[in-house]
């Protein structure tokens, strides 16, 4: 492939947030949540990279076969468990945990025949109000669950957090202690942290953690960067200049004429753009790295380009490298620019550009 966009993803940078994980919440096992292609990073890349991982999260039965057929033998737990009665089976041939959150799910597993039971993730819902029983069926649930031939002995309970990230959200503790209170009377392993949880509520630690977001090397606290929680980015979208101009003042750039000179400006257009996967309602003044040199989007993307103000480094030339986000722009600033999240960016990163692994 001879277009100069391309993906680079640092699997070292990987294992070292993946030992950052371990740190953190030290002794607890780890689920690394590899749903949505692991974040836009590849699935099967991130989960062979991750083989100390105990056991890997997924949405849906595809990335579970997907994981499979490339021999991991890590426990792979299906998030949001079955959507039909008829995976169940497929479930079973593929030795997977099931997310049980809905009644729907625990009438399935009654009326099943498979001959191999299933490991159940028992989802509580301790107000999220997302997925999950409320705590006021748990006991009937559970009950059932006990003498259900197609459930495993070996029940984890688990809820997940809504405001985590936000340090001091009451909201944390509140759910902390209604889950607690819910689950004392049951002997069972308990996971509630996500990457939130894990960074910023030791609390919420219990006996599983599910990393998902900082291991791919962003922050998943508000206000804040990859590197202030000593996370490593292992996502860089790179490109190069494949024009550089000079505009005369009140001259417009780009599709609608949206920006306009303000002085004599030296612009570079580079080959990256929304059919990229580079969000198109990025902010004129969004920051690239022109030579490890900052430089703002202006105007709008277009499909496969994106055009920035080079004023500052009139030398520039075409051929030079461009950052959008990665090792030394965080992708948390660009999202700040196109109001949106990193992970929007990540997992809308296009699948027609090169994809580089590095180690380091």
């Amino acid at each position: 492939m001879t277009r100069p966009a391309k993906v680079i993803i640092d699997l070292a940078a990987l294992r070292f947030n993946y030992s950052r994980v371990q740190h953190l919440a030290a002794g607890c096992k780890v689920m690394a949540v590899v749903k949505a292609d692991a974040y836009g990073h590849g699935l099967v890349r991130v989960a062979k990279a991750l083989s100390s991982a105990d056991a890997f999260g997924v949405a849906c039965l595809e990335e579970a076969e997907q994981l499979r057929e490339a021999k991991i033998t890590q426990p792979i737990v299906l998030l949001e468990g079955p959507y039909s009665f008829v995976e169940l089976k497929q479930i079973e041939a593929l030795d997977l945990d099931i997310v049980v959150h809905h009644i729907s799910q625990l009438e399935m597993l009654e009326q099943s025949t498979i001959k191999k039971p299933i490991r159940v993730w028992l989802k509580l819902d301790s107000g999220m109000h997302r997925l999950g029983f409320d705590i006021k069926e748990l006991a009937s649930v559970w009950s059932r669950l006990q003498v259900c031939d197609s459930v495993a002995n070996e029940i984890i309970m688990m809820t997940h957090l809504a405001a985590a990230n936000e340090i001091n959200n009451p909201m944390t503790s509140v759910q902390l202690d209604a889950f607690a209170s819910a689950c004392e009377s049951y002997t069972a392993e308990r996971t509630i942290a996500n990457s939130a949880g894990i960074v910023g509520s030791s609390d919420s630690h219990a006996d599983w953690v599910r990393p998902g977001l900082m291991l791919y090397g962003v922050s998943p606290m508000q206000d804040s960067i990859a590197s202030d929680h000593n996370l490593q980015p292992v996502m860089s979208l790179e490109s190069r200049l494949i024009s550089v101009k000079n505009l005369n003042k009140g001259e417009s750039v780009g599709y609608g004429a949206s920006w306009r000179c303000p002085s004599d400006t030296t612009i570079g257009i580079v080959a990256a753009g929304y059919g990229d996967g580079f969000p198109r309602h990025a902010k004129s003044g969004t920051p690239t790295l022109v030579n490890g040199k900052r430089a703002s989007i202006i105007g709008n993307a277009s499909m496969d380009m994106l055009t920035v103000d080079l004023s500052a480094q009139p030398q520039a030339k075409v051929g030079d490298p461009v950052e959008l986000w990665g090792t030394s722009l965080a992708i948390e600033e660009v999202a700040s620019y196109a109001d949106t999240i990193p992970y929007e960016l990540l997992c809308g990163v296009h699948k027609r550009l090169a994809f580089v692994e590095k180690n380091g």
